[in-house]
């Protein structure tokens, strides 16, 4: 059985062959696909189970980086409490680089280096630093997280989970720098100190080449956390997240659920920009107002329930003078089972004054004393 079940995954990765989601055995101690446009969850194995989380943790240390870098991109001057054990970017004492470019390092090629430069740059301290990651957490609906470290080096108080890690996937990618790092490649850096010195870094993210849906992603490894890894993939506009936690077969697996989910699942457009229509209007110098929606809103659902889903407008059959335009006159509401999912407005894309408005005043005078006697 289970080698049946590893040609199936083999399979699924290299032809892209869907499994049905009871096939979805993955190997991983833990695992989930995640949605990042509605927050559910499509496929999970121990999504809350406390894991060590390895270099993954460099998700959390390089958005933070990047915010910080957004409001001052400023220089870091590699010092030696900055220095690590494990993988690295390579930076010598007294080089100096920027914020940016340290998240660069982070998410390239996993730079323990580079995560110690910017908490110490940040906070101080790797320990400060620490408490700002788990701020951020619990703000991000992080639950079941806490960072001690910026790098992700294995400490019995430094754990999160696979549900956890997809959630902060999710807020990362809403990060544009973040987000355009994490899809590249390779990207090379330009020292401020030593001037001439230029390095590119490839990404350890080896799903970037195998699944051409993937967008972005981060890996890890210690001995006691196993391999992890955390990844996006967007495909006709529907983004998934998928996660591993100690996990011998990761790209195969990340590879599964996410032809699992883009099989199942599908991102509706519901735009009503162009959704523009008349309406008779008493009193108006025209009797009728052209009116449209307002809004986009994307959905996600399974496949087959597309058709379930039902839209109502909700105005007045006619409308008085005056129109202007912009006025909110009514809204469009769609249900599904029952639930509302989205909301949008109805405005007059167009003037419709008053017939006596628009009378000169000695029309308005004569009117006025014709209906008096």
């Amino acid at each position: 059985m289970k080698k049946f079940l590893a040609v199936l995954l083999l399979l699924t990765a290299f032809f892209g062959l869907t499994p049905n989601v009871n096939a979805l055995d993955v190997s991983a101690g833990s695992a989930v696909l995640y949605c990042a446009d509605n927050g559910k969850v499509y496929f999970s194995k121990n999504e809350n189970k406390r894991v060590r989380p390895a270099s993954t943790t460099k998700i959390m240390t390089a958005l933070i980086t990047l915010e910080y870098a957004a409001k001052n991109n400023r220089n870091v001057k590699f010092t030696e409490d900055m220095f690590s054990e494990g993988s690295s970017m390579y930076l010598k004492k007294g080089e100096v680089v920027t914020l940016r470019d340290l998240a660069v390092g982070m998410l390239m090629c996993s730079g323990n280096d580079a995560a110690n430069a910017a908490a110490i740059s940040i906070a101080g301290s790797k320990e400060k630093f620490g408490e700002i990651m788990t701020e951020k957490a619990r703000k991000l609906g992080m639950k079941n997280t806490n960072f001690v470290t910026p790098s992700g080096l294995d400490d019995d108080n430094h754990y999160t989970t696979a549900y956890d890690m997809a959630v902060l996937m999710a807020a990362a990618l809403k990060n544009r720098e973040f987000k355009r790092i994490t899809s590249k490649k390779s990207l090379t850096v330009n020292f401020i100190k030593p001037a001439n010195k230029i390095t590119t870094y490839a990404n350890h993210n080896r799903l970037l080449s195998l699944y051409k849906y993937c967008v972005g992603g981060k890996t890890g490894y210690t001995d006691s956390a196993g391999r992890c890894l955390v990844t996006a993939a967007k495909k006709d506009g529907l983004t998934l997240i998928a996660v591993t936690m100690n996990d011998r077969r990761d790209w195969v697996d990340h590879t599964s659920m996410y032809n699992y989910g883009f099989e199942n699942y599908r991102m509706r457009e519901i735009d009503d920009s162009d959704y523009i229509f008349d309406v008779e209007t008493v009193g108006g110098v025209s009797d009728k107002t052209a009116v449209g929606g307002e809004g986009y809103t994307g959905i996600v659902l399974s496949a087959e329930d597309f058709s379930k889903i039902k839209k109502r407008v909700v105005m007045d059959n006619f409308l008085y003078a005056p129109v202007k335009s912009g006025d909110t006159l009514g809204k469009i509401i769609y249900t599904f089972k029952g639930k509302k999912i989205a909301e949008h407005k109805i405005t007059a894309v167009e003037n419709n004054n008053s017939k006596i408005e628009n009378k000169s005043i000695w029309e308005n005078i004569k009117g006025f004393f014709n209906n008096a006697f």
